[in-house]
């Protein structure tokens, strides 16, 4: 599996999946809010099945310069 989420992709990630976990578990938010697993998951994974559907790879990939 290779990894297709950035940096700034995963902490954004990260930050809403924790958000939202923190909510349902303990501001008493809906038990929707325990969707917040998905987007932490696919953060420490750096990988979104999503993504290879729409084409899309936020992660920067170190390619050597061609001479």
């Amino acid at each position: 599996m290779t990894k297709n989420i950035g940096m700034m992709d995963r902490a954004v990630r990260a930050i809403v999946g924790i958000a939202l976990i923190y909510w349902a578990w303990k501001g008493g938010g809906p038990t929707w809010a325990w969707i917040g697993v998905l987007p932490l998951a696919t953060a420490l994974i750096a990988y979104c099945p999503a993504y290879p559907l729409f084409g899309i790879n936020t992660c920067d990939t170190k390619e050597p310069a061609k001479r």
